[in-house]
């Protein structure tokens, strides 16, 4: 059977667990190699033997994503190694502290908006020069239902994703013309431990997992799949006009 990425170049945030790692896994078995970025080193060479196990092949990259000047070091070593970039996944976000908007503490806004947001401007930033050079450069992001049902305590979240999607889609814009596009996915609720932090008395059992998640993700990241700025909520493939 033939893989749907065969010999593409593929960033993923957030790699170590979750939805990041089954991402991952999901991309080097359709025959990406796979450029695995997280904080957790432990998680990442998890995540290279299970890779390797299976005849993948990947690059690990220990890295805060706070770490502004290395997502920037980071885009210049994929330039010096293969000159292009035919995937990034922006998977990497955290949830910070669910809390009454007037009680969040700058401290936790800070790291949530740094992480969920400005990250992921800087990563577009790095990468961007190398999605032009791929001949089909596919960029998509991990937002949330929460970018546009508002609930109470859940503001910095919530504000954290809704920019982010007015990132992507602003860059979805920028790129029309070119080869690249640049997309959101909604996973939804999925079995993960940023879910149980969040929703502790949840039956996680309910939950898709990471990997049911996973499986429909190449098929956004083909050469020959076409749209552009665009969200999908998961488990439909379902167009999402925000």
């Amino acid at each position: 059977m033939a893989r749907r990425l065969e010999n593409r170049i593929a960033l993923v945030t957030g790699a170590s667990r979750g939805i990041g790692y089954a991402i991952a896994r999901e991309l080097a078995r359709e025959g990406a190699h796979v450029i695995a970025v997280a904080r957790t080193e432990g998680g990442l060479t998890d995540l290279d033997d299970d890779i390797k196990s299976e005849g993948g092949s990947t690059t690990l990259v220990p890295l805060d994503l706070r770490d502004m000047e290395g997502i920037d070091r980071l885009g210049g070593a994929i330039f010096e190694r293969w000159k292009k970039l035919d995937i990034v996944i922006g998977n990497a976000g955290i949830l910070g502290t669910l809390s009454p908007i007037g009680h969040i503490s700058p401290k936790d806004w800070d790291d949530v908006m740094a992480v969920n947001v400005t990250a992921n401007w800087r990563l577009i930033r790095a990468v961007d020069p190398l999605l032009r050079q791929s001949d089909a450069g596919r960029a998509l992001f991990v937002t949330s239902g929460a970018a546009v049902n508002f609930r109470a305590y859940w503001g910095v979240y919530s504000v954290s994703k809704a920019a982010l999607e007015a990132l992507v889609r602003t860059y979805a814009a920028e790129i029309a013309t070119s080869s690249a596009s640049a997309n959101l996915l909604n996973p939804g609720p999925v079995r993960t431990a940023m879910r149980a932090k969040a929703m502790p008395g949840e039956d996680p059992d309910s939950l898709p997992t990471p990997a049911e998640v996973a499986s429909r993700v190449p098929e956004l990241l083909t050469p020959q799949f076409g749209d552009n700025g665009v969200v999908y909520d998961f488990p439909q493939k379902l167009i999402v006009e925000r």
